[in-house]
């Protein structure tokens, strides 16, 4: 394919370093990176794997991490931005920039982690401690696997690649059956909760990342080809794995819901895996959601905020009870909110419309980052926390059950509520985990791959789900405390069929590698 070709010509990804942050590693001369002179030590390892939690993901974060995750599953809506509209509306093409780039993206996270897993099998010399190697394995592994589950929830079928040098020589690649695009996910992570330390520098997957991340792909594959029965000894592999984290990991949440999305507590305990953005390093290199998604210039350092028109959807707005106001507000601005720690220096700001909070972290003044620049937001926005693990746990216990009031599943599941200032519940329900998650994980692309497991083994429930929705904007009046549905600005949204949770494949790639369109082959 002709992405990954592009990318080995990147051949030691220590060149992708300018994004991670200080802490994370001093940089080389790019002039003075070879494989002869660089894989020499253990601080060498780090180095590289250092390199890979940012920058090489700007092109899925700047806008198809909630494009897909949120505008997809239809929690925001966007209607001024085309390829954001077709997300809404069901109808995204294969010439649709996000769809092409997302899926360039996850191949270069994949083609960066085969160059440093094969440079670390073939070239570390002895004096680096196995343990030592291991552990830098078990970083790269989690890296790609990570990228290949997302491949997988997306795209569903799709190539295999784990040496680019093969690649080189034979690039006209089919895609493998999902099946087995799962096995290597969980292989991969296996290896990573067998090798990676239980802690490690704040901001570094652990074992306990790749044993969160593990009990995931587990209860998404035990849908897989199934009808309304999920495969049983998946869901006990996903319980067995999330319950590792939840009782042996020593971890717990962050008392407050609302600090989890504020940069002061960015890589806290619960984050269990995030991108290591850094301030002051320019379009294309640091995490741009904040200057597309914000509502106002007085929010982002050097202009942006052009997220004025964007916000949550009527359908999303009505899962919050008034007594989920902490959670609410913390993920998105109804009329009339005021958030003292943004445009602090200004004193405060007063929301003066329905848009989103979460990722919008405020001016480099607010978050004491001098060098923070319009495209460079200093979150470090997570694609594992320790409550996805503690509902995944939850859902895992419940299996096939149509009800359950297992005491684990309760605690975990009442842990995240009672931290929001919810009420417990006393029994669990599939619809009542699936709401929980999507309001606790809303806006961090979680949603719609919630979805893409429910379709795997219940398909008419995740067609309904979809086309019950109310996939409009709304307005709010703080002083009657009413929201009404928008008259304007709504968009056609085509029904939801069963071809809908899969993206279709990007154009230019089966252009140059037409084998994409062929029946899937057994990678195994």
């Amino acid at each position: 394919m002709k992405l990954i070709k592009i990318n080995i010509l990147a051949l030691f990804v220590i060149i992708m370093i300018s994004s991670c942050k200080k802490e994370f590693l001093d940089r080389p001369p790019l002039s003075q990176i070879t494989t002869d002179n660089f894989y020499k030590s253990t601080s060498d390892l780090r180095l590289a794997s250092a390199a890979i939690y940012a920058q090489p993901w700007f092109d899925y974060n700047y806008f198809p991490y909630l494009g897909i995750g949120d505008v997809l599953s239809g929690n925001i809506i966007q209607p001024y931005n085309s390829s954001l509209v077709q997300f809404t509306s069901f109808s995204v093409t294969s010439t649709n920039e996000y769809n092409v780039n997302t899926w360039r993206c996850f191949y270069k996270i994949v083609a960066h982690c085969n160059v440093n897993i094969k440079a670390i099998t073939t070239v570390v010399p002895d004096s680096v401690p196995a343990k030592n190697k291991n552990a830098a394995l078990g970083e790269f592994k989690f890296l790609r696997a990570t990228a290949y589950f997302l491949l997988a929830q997306t795209w569903g079928d799709v190539p295999i690649i784990e040496d680019n040098a093969k690649l080189i020589a034979n690039p006209l690649l089919p895609r493998n059956k999902l099946s087995d695009v799962y096995k290597f996910i969980i292989n991969d992570l296996r290896f990573a909760s067998n090798s990676l330390p239980s802690r490690d520098q704040a901001g570094r997957v652990t074992t306990w990342s790749a044993q969160g991340m593990l009990a995931k792909v587990y209860l998404t594959r035990a849908g897989l080809g199934q009808n309304i029965t999920r495969t049983q000894s998946d869901l006990d592999s996903a319980a067995y794995f999330a319950g590792n984290v939840c009782n042996k990991s020593g971890l717990s949440l962050l008392p407050s819901y609302y600090n989890l999305f504020r940069t002061q507590y960015n890589d806290n305990p619960e984050s269990l895996f995030a991108f290591q953005w850094a301030a002051g390093v320019g379009y294309g290199n640091g995490n741009a959601i904040q200057a597309q998604f914000a509502p106002d210039g007085s929010l982002v350092t050097g202009g942006g905020g052009w997220g004025g028109a964007i916000g949550p959807s009527y359908d999303l707005y009505n899962q919050y009870t008034p007594q989920d106001s902490i959670r609410r507000k913390a993920t998105f601005m109804l009329t009339g909110d005021k958030y003292p720690e943004l445009n602090n220096a200004g004193g405060g700001y007063k929301a003066t419309g329905v848009n989103i909070k979460k990722h919008v972290v405020g001016t480099a003044t607010d978050n004491n980052a001098p060098t923070m620049d319009t495209w460079s937001s200093t979150e470090h926005n997570t694609l594992l926390r320790l409550a996805d693990v503690y509902l995944v746990y939850a859902e895992a216990i419940l299996g096939n059950n149509a009800s359950t009031s297992d005491g684990q599943a309760l605690k975990y599941f009442n842990l995240v509520r009672t931290r929001a200032g919810v009420d417990p519940v006393n029994s669990l329900t599939p619809a009542i985990i699936r709401k929980e998650r999507r309001v606790e994980l809303a806006f961090e692309g979680q949603y719609w791959f919630d979805i893409v497991r429910l379709s795997y083994y219940d398909m008419n429930s995740a067609i309904s789900l979809l086309n019950n929705q109310v996939r409009k904007q709304f307005s709010y009046s703080p002083g009657t405390g009413v929201a009404t549905v928008s008259t304007t600005n709504n968009i056609n949204v085509t029904p939801a069929n069963a071809t809908t949770f899969r993206l279709p494949l990007p154009a230019s790639e089966v252009t140059v590698n037409p084998k994409l369109l062929d029946a899937p082959v057994p990678y195994y």
